[in-house]
């Protein structure tokens, strides 16, 4: 018992030098791992004085292979017998250190130097490592723990640290290895800092492994800090554009609980406004005042003037040349005007739009017209559009309601006749997603009503309106070899519009539905699905509907998550100029999305049944 109990304490002892940060671990000061230390820096100016041979189960044979300190020494000229003995000797605890970090704290380590084949005595020698691991350490628990802090909501308080221990990694059963134990700290750590808690730390940690039983008893306590609000914007680097109007463009949640989010929302709105080339937004914590910490925007400012020239490439329309110019400071004026000429097989645009900054209420002015040349069903159309109004944008909702003429003329044998129109148009979308440019959950609505009256040859009223609703419904997670995972999605979209109008009015057909294409009905041509003429042509009709269901899968390969995902998917869709000559074109297919810094990058391959068509679709991005 005695011989035991010495060797249980040696294995204590052990696991307590090879598990740094088991005491008081400073904030981002964690020592590296296995996992993520460095490879040993070899020096290759010289030939190899000896060669390593690792046999153990692959569970361990990479992490000793690419980290062992012996390594290192491989190239030292003239190396001697002597010499690399007592390199085999720190090779020893060293592979005991590294075997720790994975777990395994009662290993049989065994090292042996080879000399070289009587056949070759000039060869290389051999330094053989054999390493059984012995049992792997698992969690037997983890007390998670906070130091008090001072907080006017307790209960939100209460209910973030709760959700910090529901998402604890490191459960009883698992495995326990240094990189898992550092990750599962830095996680908890990183759920306070993102909300009300920014500067958030890692009071005290510790991993206590007792050799005999192979289990770890874990406990750490985070120190959340004070609970920070978000003060006043500063802009630094402003000197062209007014500092208050990126005040108004950030919308920065001024007085509002300390949420991450948030500033990168604010970041973001600065960042697309136009106005500036390149912003970082920091809070300020170094103050006095938590509950009205300053938020500090560093930026660099855009030209006022810029021209730019760019192809594209879509599936729906082919290529495409265009040209823009921005002026962010019209003359006399002060608004920004951004004009656009764009080229492409199926639309010849030439546009213009001119936007002030918003007022302190959010709301802005805008004015935007328009020149298009487009294929449109089987004909050709003339369109041209002006409209005038105001808008809203805030993080999850926009607004405007504006002033619009619509002129459109047809070409082609049997067009229908040119038709003008005027209407008041209000519009409203709520995106409620976790993320704007590559969501996974949650749902969008955008409803679009315009009332308004055609000019000539005879004026009719009519009422327009367009609904639409996209949602993404978890379905399971999908998880890799080390644990790692995402969840599978269901993704469900709708699509509906009616224009009601008397029989027979001549509308302008920019009003009209058409749909089909990327974003709608895959495996038709885009807007390739609407009325028809007493002719049999097609053109746009009074009323739509479409539908889509998508199943989402991240795809595992060699064991490991990747940004990759596999989708099948349905779409429907249909228009016509009555309610009861709905008649659905379905279309069916498979694809991939790749997870890109800007976005999703999406291929699909579907077939339009009705069509009989096999189209391949390319997209990037997500818009709602």
């Amino acid at each position: 018992m005695a011989k035991t109990a010495s060797w249980s304490t040696l294995l204590l002892f052990c696991a307590a030098l090879c598990l740094p940060g088991c005491s008081l671990l400073p904030r981002a000061s964690d020592e590296a791992t296995a996992d993520n230390a460095p490879a040993p820096v070899i020096a290759t100016s010289q030939a190899p004085s000896f060669e390593v041979q690792v046999h153990a189960p692959k569970t361990v044979r990479e992490t000793l292979e690419r980290h062992l300190e012996l390594q290192r020494f491989r190239h030292l000229p003239d190396l001697q017998d002597a010499e690399l003995q007592r390199l085999l000797g720190a090779a020893h605890a060293n592979a005991r250190e590294l075997l720790g970090t994975l777990g395994y704290f009662a290993p049989t380590i065994s090292l042996a130097l080879d000399a070289p084949p009587p056949e070759r005595p000039h060869g290389l020698r051999t330094v053989v490592i054999t390493v059984e691991p012995g049992p792997q350490t698992h969690i037997a628990t983890a007390d998670i723990g906070f130091a008090d802090t001072a907080d006017g909501d307790p209960d939100a308080r209460t209910r973030q640290q709760q959700r910090v221990q529901r998402g604890w990694s490191l459960q009883p059963g698992q495995a326990f290895t240094q990189s898992a134990w550092d990750a599962a700290k830095n996680d908890g750590l990183r759920q306070l800092q993102v909300r009300r808690y920014p500067t958030a730390h890692i009071a005290t940690s510790r991993a206590e492994v007792d050799a005999d039983t192979h289990e770890a008893r874990l406990s750490v306590t985070y120190d959340p800090g004070p609970v920070y609000r978000f003060g006043a914007l500063k802009v630094e680097g402003s000197e062209r554009y007014d500092p208050d109007g990126a005040r108004r463009l950030a919308r920065l949640p001024t007085g509002a609980i300390y949420d991450e989010n948030a500033l990168l929302d604010a970041q973001l709105n600065l960042a697309s406004s136009g106005y500036y080339d390149a912003v970082f937004l920091t809070l300020d914590t170094e103050g006095d005042n938590p509950l009205a910490a300053p938020v500090v925007a560093h930026v660099r400012e855009a030209k006022l003037q810029k021209l730019v020239f760019g192809p594209g490439l879509s599936t729906d329309s082919g290529a495409r040349l265009s040209m823009e110019h921005t002026h962010n400071q019209m003359p006399g004026l002060g608004w920004r005007a951004v004009s656009k000429l764009s080229l492409d097989r199926e639309t010849k645009l030439l546009d213009t739009e001119w936007t002030d900054l918003p007022d302190n209420n959010g709301w802005r002015w805008f004015a935007k017209g328009q020149v298009l040349r487009e294929a449109t069903g089987d004909f050709t159309v003339n369109s041209g559009r002006l409209r005038t109004g105001r808008s809203k944008i805030t993080q999850r909702i926009d607004r405007n309601y504006f002033l619009q003429y619509d002129y459109a003329n047809s070409q082609g044998v049997g067009a229908p006749p040119s038709g003008t129109a005027l209407s008041v148009n209000y519009g409203w979308t709520g995106r409620y997603f976790n993320s704007l440019t590559a969501p996974t959950r949650g749902h969008g609505i955008g409803v679009d009503l315009g009332v308004g009256t055609t000019l000539r040859p005879e004026r009719d009223l009519f009422v327009r309106t367009l609904v639409r609703w996209q949602t993404f419904i978890s379905a399971g997670r999908v998880e890799a070899a080390d644990g790692k995972g995402r969840n599978a999605r269901v993704v469900l979209r709708a699509e509906g519009g009616a224009l009601l109008v008397r029989d027979g009015a001549e509308l302008p057909v920019t009003q009209l539905f058409l749909t089909g294409g990327d974003t709608t009905v895959r495996g038709y041509g885009y807007r390739g699905i609407g009325a028809r003429t007493d002719s049999g042509q097609l053109y746009g009709g009074r009323y739509m509907a479409v539908g889509s269901v998508e199943w989402q899968r991240p795809i595992v390969y060699g064991g490991e998550m990747t940004d990759w995902e596999s989708t099948l998917f349905i779409d429907a869709g249909a228009v016509a100029d009555r309610v009861s000559d709905l008649h659905a074109r379905v279309g069916v297919g498979a694809g991939v999305r790749w997870r890109s810094p800007v976005g999703p990058l999406q291929a699909d391959l579907a077939y339009g049944v009705q069509a009989k068509e096999l189209r391949l679709h390319l997209r990037l991005g997500f818009s709602f």
